[in-house]
């Protein structure tokens, strides 16, 4: 067997870095930063120059990317990743992308003569660092087989959904329908009671053990209250993915009132300044409409 690769170390590709090392498989990755990549190093993994050198000898490749267009980039771009893989890889795309963009991915790398399973992750850094991570993938069974002892570091539940790319894909962005709204309806009830009078701690008490609960305000609500949370996924990565969901809404004509918006406040949060800071900032937003401040001062 050849080697495994890992493109992306980021927030959530650390973590899955880390343990695929821990389950004794040996990893190479790339990322833009020096940083990420001296993280790489001092887990026990060997960092590459570049996303070709990273790939050079190796039959299964990870990508943790942001965007479609990196992922192309990194494949087929300046990156040459898929060029420089051996004969008959398999790629094991984890960004959140577009169904179309998978299924052109996937083409793509069908006519290099390898092979794609089409396998974004839910869970976060939380899960990504637990090795918890929800895994939604499709792709040919001979794929899954090259990719399993991977995605077994790497996640507790994996969901086969077809032999070929795109749903994966389709499945996580409905997924980030729910996430999205849930966040921005976990600041919006926060922002009205603020200014309505209630103390944000008390009504996030009340709202969790109740019938309005949801994971996403469980997780998130501690953070609306800080003034300076730490990032563990950032506002324009929702700003990304609920375009995304817009973008499959348009392409399969189903309309999307709330996820638009959504989307709008996590818009109004970027361009306030908060893009790179993490999503539950989107409360600034409502902050800003309502004149109340949510968060501890």
């Amino acid at each position: 067997m050849a080697g495994t690769a890992i493109i992306g170390l980021g927030n959530m590709g650390q973590g899955m870095a880390r343990n695929i090392l821990k389950s004794g498989i040996a990893l190479t990755g790339f990322d833009l930063s020096e940083t990420a990549r001296s993280g790489l190093a001092k887990a026990g993994g060997k960092a590459a120059a570049s996303a070709a050198e990273a790939a050079q000898g190796c039959d299964l490749l990870l990508v943790m990317v942001q965007t479609p267009a990196q992922a192309h980039d990194v494949l087929f771009g300046a990156g040459g990743a898929a060029a420089a893989l051996d004969p008959g890889s398999t790629v094991i795309l984890c960004s959140t992308v577009a169904p179309s963009d998978a299924r052109a991915l996937g083409a793509a790398l069908e006519e290099a003569g390898h092979m794609m399973l089409d396998a974004p992750v839910s869970g976060g850094q939380k899960g990504a660092d637990a090795g918890q991570l929800t895994v939604m993938a499709s792709g040919p069974d001979a794929a899954f087989a090259r990719a399993e002892a991977v995605l077994a570091a790497v996640a507790n539940t994996v969901h086969r959904l077809g032999d070929a790319p795109g749903m994966g894909a389709t499945y996580k962005v409905v997924h980030q329908l729910a996430a999205g709204v849930h966040i921005a309806a976990a600041a919006e009830l926060l922002a009205l009671g603020a200014k309505a009078g209630c103390d944000p701690q008390k009504l996030f008490e009340i709202v969790t053990t109740s019938a309005g609960q949801s994971w996403m305000l469980e997780d998130r609500g501690p953070r609306m209250m800080q003034a300076d949370p730490d990032c563990t996924s950032s506002v324009d990565i929702f700003v990304k993915d609920v375009g995304l969901v817009l973008q499959t809404g348009r392409e399969n004509g189903v309309p999307l009132p709330l996820t638009a918006i959504a989307h709008q406040m996590f818009l109004a949060a970027s361009a306030m300044g908060h893009g790179a800071g993490d999503d539950s900032l989107v409360i600034r937003a409502y902050e800003k409409l309502t004149g109340k401040p949510v968060h501890e001062s």
